[in-house]
């Protein structure tokens, strides 16, 4: 195997999309430190946290994604956009009465998060009632 298809195999879009997360989240933090070994380090770290929050995030977001379209539901349902709906909304809420983006985010991930479980709760009481008086 050649070094270009090691490469091209090894380099996908989404580590590349991974590494700018963590390049953003190091500069991010290092934005108005001075440039010390503490700061560095203290940094990187921020960087990784960044980074394992943004994968832990979306492959959660993508993971109900594909679990609904694995089911037979279609991206356009209404039960399926309302955690989206849901999270955007407490988001905003959240943003307007505390000016944090962190705390927004937060907001929104665990209200999308319990909002989607709750449906598939729902979904599967309904689904188990409609087979059972069929």
């Amino acid at each position: 195997m050649s070094l270009q298809h090691r490469l091209r195999e090894w380099f996908r879009p989404w580590y590349a999309l991974v590494f700018a997360v963590f390049v953003a989240g190091t500069a991010w933090s290092l934005r108005g430190q001075p440039l010390g070994l503490s700061s560095i380090l203290i940094a990187v770290t921020g960087g990784l946290l960044g980074a394992v929050v943004f994968q832990f995030t979306v492959g959660s977001v993508w993971a109900y994604i594909v679990e609904y379209a694995n089911a037979g539901g279609s991206w356009t349902d209404g039960p399926f956009l309302a955690p989206f709906t849901i999270g955007i909304a407490t988001g905003a809420v959240t943003y307007v009465y505390d000016a944090s983006v962190g705390a927004a985010a937060w907001a929104a991930f665990w209200s999308f998060a319990v909002s989607a479980a709750a449906l598939a709760v729902i979904a599967q009481f309904y689904a188990g009632y409609r087979e059972s008086s069929a």
